[in-house]
Order: structure tokens, then sequence, then C-alpha cells
């Protein structure tokens, strides 16, 4: 049994799940699947290529699958995906992919607030956490417990690591490894993610290993590929050894030769951590 609002719009070829609560002003399109046990309250649009989870809340004004803001598109069929127990806060937009990828995905157990948008072909993993007015723009991929605070703005084809934190207000023009803080302008290692691993049953040594690969990446001085040698040759393996090297060497490696970000670098002539010198701009 489903709970639709008399006063809401479902195409009768949409599918919909059991137990599924649609609020008034609704509009839900033809090529629409929702899964069993969403909610979505009042004045909220699902157009053509939505695929809904399970569990799902989806407050007042959000926006799904709406065509790309991309020149390139030329009205191809593509979709946006988004996994089970997602909450997309107020006045989301998220945007359907193009022929690039053909699909936008949000993961599962994720949290979208109020004023979030997210662009064409982007990838977002389970449980991110994607604060006010965070902005992402096309092709940006986001892992598995990522937090970005309000008002972030990414750059298109960035990728932000697993277990990463960006502060508030940052502009994000360069990947961001996993398991790391960033903040500061332009966007720079403010050290690991300490308090996040600790939530996630991260144990000491193993923060402990993830802080030793960092500060022969960002806080020593060493250019990135050098830093990824002695990382390997004086860091034990571990699988998040592997995870960080991988990282950085597709990041270093990419076409877009975006790069990854600064480490500890200096204002008005001063360090801003430690007296170390952070990761030279040449590779």
């Amino acid at each position: 049994m489903n709970n639709i609002h008399a006063f809401s719009v479902v195409h009768p070829a949409a599918k919909i799940g059991e137990n599924v609560q649609i609020g008034p002003f609704c509009y839900i399109d033809r090529d629409v699947v929702i899964g069993d046990n969403t909610w979505i309250g009042a004045h909220v649009t699902i157009f053509d290529g939505a695929r809904i989870g399970k569990g799902c809340q989806i407050f007042p004004g959000a926006v799904i699958s709406g065509i790309p803001q991309d020149l390139k598109f030329k009205g191809e069929k593509t979709t946006t995906k988004i996994g089970d127990f997602t909450t997309i806060r107020e006045y989301v937009t998220i945007n359907r992919g193009t022929s690039y990828a053909n699909t936008t995905i949000v993961g599962s157990h994720c949290l979208l607030m109020a004023y979030v948008h997210v662009a064409h072909d982007c990838v977002l993993g389970d449980h991110v956490i994607l604060a006010n007015n965070v902005n992402l723009a096309g092709h940006v991929s986001i892992e598995d417990w990522a937090i970005l605070e309000g008002l972030v703005a990414v750059q298109q084809f960035i990728r932000i690591g697993e277990h990463s934190f960006v502060a508030g207000g940052s502009l994000v023009r360069k990947h961001v490894p996993p398991f790391v803080k960033a903040a500061r302008e332009p966007l720079s290692y403010a050290g690991v993610n300490v308090i996040g691993l600790q939530r996630r049953g991260f144990s000491p040594e193993q923060i402990n290993h993830i802080q030793d690969i960092y500060r022969i990446l960002f806080v020593k001085g060493y250019k990135v590929s050098n830093a990824v040698e002695i990382i390997e040759q004086e860091i034990p393996p571990s699988g998040e050894r592997e995870r960080i090297t991988s990282f950085v060497r597709n990041a270093t490696d990419s076409k877009k030769e975006v790069g990854i970000m600064k480490g500890f670098r200096q204002i008005n002539g001063s360090k801003v951590e430690s007296g170390e010198r952070g990761v030279s701009d040449e590779d």
C-alpha cells in the first residue's frame, strides 16, 4: 500500500515500491523507479531516469534527475541513481548523467543537506555527507565516508578520497587524498582526519601508520613522485598505504593535470605547521 497525496502527479508508468509516501504537489515522471519505504515530502520533482533506493527521505523542494546543465547534452537517455537509506534535504538538485558516463550516482546512507547541488556524472560513495550549499561541478568523485562542510565548491573532474574531511568554505581545485583533513586557501593538507577515523573504528596503530605516510608525502618537502617511492620503501605494507599511494599515482598521472592538493604552506614567510615544508609544486 502506498500513500500518494491527491494533489500530486505520478505518471502511471512510474514504478513505485511498497509503503512509499508522496506528499502534496509532487511531480513524478514516467521513467522513474522508487524503492520500498521511501518518504517524499511536498513539492518534490523527480524527472525521467531517476532510480531511487529503499528507505530514502526526500524533503520539500528537491529536484532529482533534472537534465544536465551542460551545453554538450543532446537529450540522450541517462540516469540518476540514489542508493538505499539516503536523505536528501530541502532544495537539493541532482542532475542526471550525460553520454560521458551515462549516470550520476549517490550512494547509500548518504546525507545531502539543504541546497546541495550535484552535477552530471558525479559519483558519490556510501556514507558521504555534504553539508548545506555544497556545490559539485560535473564528473566529481567522492569516496565512502567523506565529509564536506558547508559552502564547499568542487571543480569538475576532482576526486575526494575516502574518510576525508574538507573544511567549510573551501574551494577544491585539486584532488584530496584519503584519510586527511583539507582546509585553507589554496586548499592544503591540515592533518589526518583522526576524529573521523576513531569514530569509524580505526585503531591507534592504523592512525599512526597513516600519519607516518602523510608526514613523508605532505610535511617533509619531497616531490610527490619521490615521496611515493620513499613511502613504499620505508612504510610497512598495509591496505591504507596501498590506497593512499594508488590514489596519489592516479591523481598525478591524470590527463586533466590537476594533481593533489598542497602540503603545509607558507603564510607571510612563516610556516603554518612545525617549521617543515610542504609538497613541492614540481612533480
